[in-house]
């Protein structure tokens, strides 16, 4: 089995205008290790993004994971959605006024 990749989601390319959605599918991707290894971390990440850009799913999904990983977990998976969002924003072209 390949492995899938999103090398423009991942590094906060700009003009990567992806939906929740595809945030969401990332975490189930990551909570399930059906098509990657499974990592809860890597899945509240994506699922905290996902949240932020909207989807009340993954706000829920992303809880649901929290009560199986430690305290440092949690706060590693924080750090890098952080991160992300920061990276994101700071490279997403701004539309103009």
């Amino acid at each position: 089995m390949g492995r899938l990749e999103f090398p423009d989601i991942d590094s906060g390319a700009p003009g990567c205008a992806a939906a929740s959605e595809t945030f969401f599918d990332l975490g189930l991707m990551y909570s399930t290790g059906e098509t990657v290894p499974a990592d809860l971390v890597a899945a509240h990440k994506w699922f905290n993004i996902a949240a932020a850009r909207g989807s009340a799913d993954a706000g829920r999904l992303r809880r649901e994971i929290a009560s199986e990983m430690s305290e440092r977990e949690i706060a590693e998976a924080q750090r890098a959605a952080r991160d992300w969002l920061a990276r994101d924003a700071a490279l997403t072209p701004k539309a103009a006024a």
